[in-house]
């Protein structure tokens, strides 16, 4: 007895509220959690961004007098506080003395060398108390070292701005959670409704009515509809068919059936050998013919049901027709001659390889046997078409049976005598309709029949020559993008499907042309423009709206100009898979990205300066020019910062870094020094000799100049140098964000890396990069405390309209020559 157990029933609806309820008590405990942690990190930003700009504020009143450090607090550096917890401050010369605040709190924290805050949670006075420590770089007569400025404040009013963060959204998340759980129950009971109603039209049903159903259902339960629709129809079809191939079989069948049992019968009662052997050759013919017709219709009926499933895939014309000859006997495959074109050896369709096959094989055995020749199997294509003939020199058809035999039992004329089912060619038509092909029976002009089977070929892709034409006319519209005066076109090296990387950059050309080298070594089949331009040109151009449409990538090396760019939402964001290998002063979000080391340097003519006179100082330049301004008259360059965004980046940091900016500015006047809006201008005119020194040029051109050849000698300066680092951003408008990106990728990698610290001299960012010209090597030939310009807000400060207009209203007031 069996003692198997039936399967066990549950419910759905069950199983649906109860994992909703799990899902709604987990996504709810889970949602007070993050609640909690958001609460707490966000009452530390808000917090966190007080004491920054309470520390910062300070930071700005920082001031050197004498030698000294002094600082006026300003009123403004606590008026941002609540007032409910308790602050403390504290702030310290380089010396590490403590100039004004709490002696105990600078005690207990270290000095800082970064201009960006920096946050600790400390223990003072009994209390946890959050610091906020900010350093300010200062540059004295004698010495340039960093002010520290510490700002500490309890947390209470932080804790108590978590948990009001917290209380105010948990009850939220528990009354919605009891409506969800209530939803869900009341939404699964109207969901299943239009299942019962089906079930109904079902079950009320006769079992012959396999019409489709018609009861309206939602979207959701429509795929099930249709799904059970379309079961119905094979069905409908697959019992028409049956009911059908039964009624013909019985009928084909009973004929060679009987037969075979009116012979046998006739053959038990004859005695004669000679006649016994006759009537055993006629059984056996009509066993054969009703073998033949037996494995017809099994035949007929796995082909159709491949057709209905819709089973196959690509066909390859050629490795078809090899698989029928080959499964004919030795003799039979002697008869038959196979040519196939070329071209139509490669042709696939798509399709049921069994069911073309089939097809195929039921052609050449009715052409096998229907003539007693040769037969020929050629395979030829045209452009969208690939056509299979099968010939021979037997009969043929009459006009009237071309049709006729094409359909279920029918046969010609000249099949008397043969044996035969009359299904081969219905199964051919059949299967040559479903693969939306055309089925023509002709006659041979010497005699026989000529069947040919007509396919389509898909086109998967455009004609050799339509590709030609569309490159040749992609090439023949890049000059109607409107060029500016500086192009450089970098073909492709791999020209057989180029695509266009657009660069508009500050870079000097032959400068620029090793990375794009390089770049090109990577991407072969990249073709690369490269527009040259100063940064404020550039900077306007872009706002303009008159640089190159779809430009690419944007590069220049006035980083305030191209934080204000992205700041105002014109740059593209991208998390290169380099970026965490980048500085965080070279790169702002992951919009802005440095990816040169440059420093500022003072360059001089050793025939005009000797070397033991030659100031490592900003305070010893202004001391020379000061001391000896007729000698240097006319003889001194620098950027014009009116003209020049580096200039006036790097005219801005030095006012903010050190108090004898504004000395070495009215040196500059007294000596009538020329103002040039571009680094390569001042290198050429100290190379030549008609200048005597240049101040602030980039040290990348003076390093490349120097192994060039120039006559110029080179200072790191000794108190402190700005290093900037040439930036660059994809523009929102690119064309091919692709390529940019890449470049991007490839600038910031160990490839376009040693570039910048090998023959460009613009210095690698990334540390620890091999080469002559890697940022440590570039540290160490001066002495001065290295001050990158970070990218960030930061430097929006310089470019506010009313304050760049005072600075150089002021700057060109003091440097202008005095009679």
């Amino acid at each position: 007895m069996s003692t198997d157990l039936p399967a066990r029933r549950f419910s759905i609806r069950k199983r649906i509220f109860i994992l909703a309820i799990c899902l709604l008590l987990v996504s709810s405990l889970s949602l007070i959690v993050f609640i909690r942690d958001y609460s707490e990190r966000a009452a530390d930003r808000a917090f966190d961004r007080l004491l920054a700009a309470s520390a910062l504020t300070i930071a700005g009143a920082v001031q050197v007098e004498n030698d000294d450090v002094i600082v006026e607090l300003p009123f403004a550096a606590f008026a941002m506080f609540s007032g409910q917890d308790r602050v403390f401050y504290a702030v310290e010369d380089p010396d590490g003395r403590t100039v004004t605040g709490y002696d105990d709190l600078a005690q207990f924290m270290r000095e800082t060398t970064e201009a960006v805050p920096l946050f600790h949670d400390v223990s003072y006075r009994g209390e946890l108390v959050r610091v906020a420590s900010v350093g300010r770089l200062i540059s004295t007569p004698t010495d340039t070292g960093w002010v520290t400025i510490h700002v500490a404040e309890t947390q209470r009013q932080r804790e108590a701005l978590a948990a009001e963060i917290l209380s105010n959204a948990v009850l939220p998340v528990v009354a919605l959670t009891v409506l969800a759980i209530g939803l869900v129950w009341f939404g699964i009971s109207r969901m299943f409704a239009p299942l019962t109603q089906l079930e109904h039209n079902l079950r009320a049903r006769r079992p012959e009515d396999l019409d489709p159903v018609d009861v309206p259902v939602p979207v959701e339960v429509d795929h099930l509809v249709v799904a059970l629709n379309g079961f119905m129809a094979r069905l409908r079809n697959a019992m028409e068919r049956v009911s059908g191939l039964v009624a013909e079989a019985a009928h084909e069948v009973r004929t060679p059936l009987a037969s075979i049992r009116a012979q046998a019968e006739v053959a038990l009662e004859e005695q004669d050998p000679k006649k016994l052997r006759q009537r055993v050759a006629r059984i056996h013919g009509s066993a054969v013919q009703a073998s033949q017709l037996v494995n017809q219709l099994l035949m007929e009926a796995t082909v159709s049901h491949r057709l209905d499933n819709h089973e196959g895939s690509t066909t390859s014309i050629a490795a078809l027709v090899d698989e029928v000859v080959t499964r004919l006997d030795e003799k039979q495959s002697a008869r038959v001659g196979v040519s196939i074109s070329p071209a139509a050896a490669l042709a696939t369709i798509p399709g049921d390889r069994v069911a073309l096959r089939e097809m195929l094989r039921n052609v050449v055995d009715n052409a096998l046997t229907y003539s007693d020749g040769p037969i020929d199997i050629a395979v030829t294509n045209s452009e969208s078409d690939v056509v299979l003939r099968v010939l021979d020199r037997g009969p043929g058809l009459e006009a009237h049976e071309k049709n006729e035999v094409m359909g279920r039992f029918k046969r010609g004329k000249a099949s008397a005598g043969k044996v035969g089912s009359g299904l081969g060619l219905s199964i051919v038509a059949r299967v040559v309709e479903a693969h939306k092909g055309q089925l023509t029976l002709k006659d041979r002009a010497e005699g026989g029949l000529n069947v040919e089977m007509k396919f389509p070929v898909p086109k998967n892709h455009l004609t050799q020559w339509t590709w030609v034409v569309g490159v040749a006319l992609a090439v023949s519209l890049i000059p109607m993008v409107s060029p500016l005066a500086a192009s450089t076109r970098y073909p492709a090296l791999d020209e057989t499907s180029p695509t266009v990387l657009t660069i508009v950059g500050v870079t000097d050309t032959p400068l620029f042309a090793h990375f794009i080298e390089r770049f090109q070594q990577l991407h072969p089949q990249v073709e690369v423009h490269y527009e040259e331009m100063a940064s404020l040109p550039l900077y306007e151009a872009f706002l303009d709206g008159t640089i190159i449409e779809g430009t690419d990538l944007i590069i220049s090396s006035a980083s305030d100009l191209q934080v204000k760019l992205a700041n105002d939402g014109y740059a593209l964001a991208y998390d290169s898979p380099y970026l965490g290998a980048l500085p965080d002063w070279a790169h702002w979000r992951n919009e802005v990205f440095g990816f040169t080391f440059e420093p500022a340097v003072t360059i001089y003519n050793p025939d005009l300066v000797a070397a033991e006179e030659v100031p490592r100082t900003h305070l010893t330049l202004a001391e020379l020019l000061e001391a000896q301004a007729e000698r240097f008259s006319g003889r001194i360059s620098t950027y014009d910062i009116a003209l020049s965004g580096v200039g006036y980046l790097l005219a801005a940091q030095d006012q903010m870094i050190s108090s004898t900016f504004w000395r070495l500015a009215t040196a500059f006047g007294r000596v009538g020094a020329e103002f040039s809006g571009s680094s390569p201008a001042i290198l050429n005119g100290v190379a030549e000799g008609r200048l005597a020194l240049g101040f602030n040029v980039l040290g990348s051109y003076a390093f490349a100049r120097k192994a060039e050849g120039a006559n110029i000698e080179i200072v790191v300066p000794d108190d402190y140098v700005l290093v900037l680092t040439r930036s660059m951003f994809i523009p929102q408008t690119a064309d091919h964000t692709d390529l940019a990106k890449a470049f991007v990728d490839f600038a910031l990698s160990p490839d376009g890396q040693a570039v910048a610290a090998g023959p460009t001299a613009l210095g690698s960012v990334i540390p620890n990069t091999d080469g002559e010209w890697s940022s440590e090597t570039i540290a160490a030939l001066g002495r001065g405390v290295i001050q990158p310009i970070p990218l960030g807000p930061g430097l929006l400060v310089s470019l506010d309209t009313l304050r760049r207009q005072r600075f150089l209203e002021t700057w060109q007031e003091i440097v202008s020559p005095k009679n």
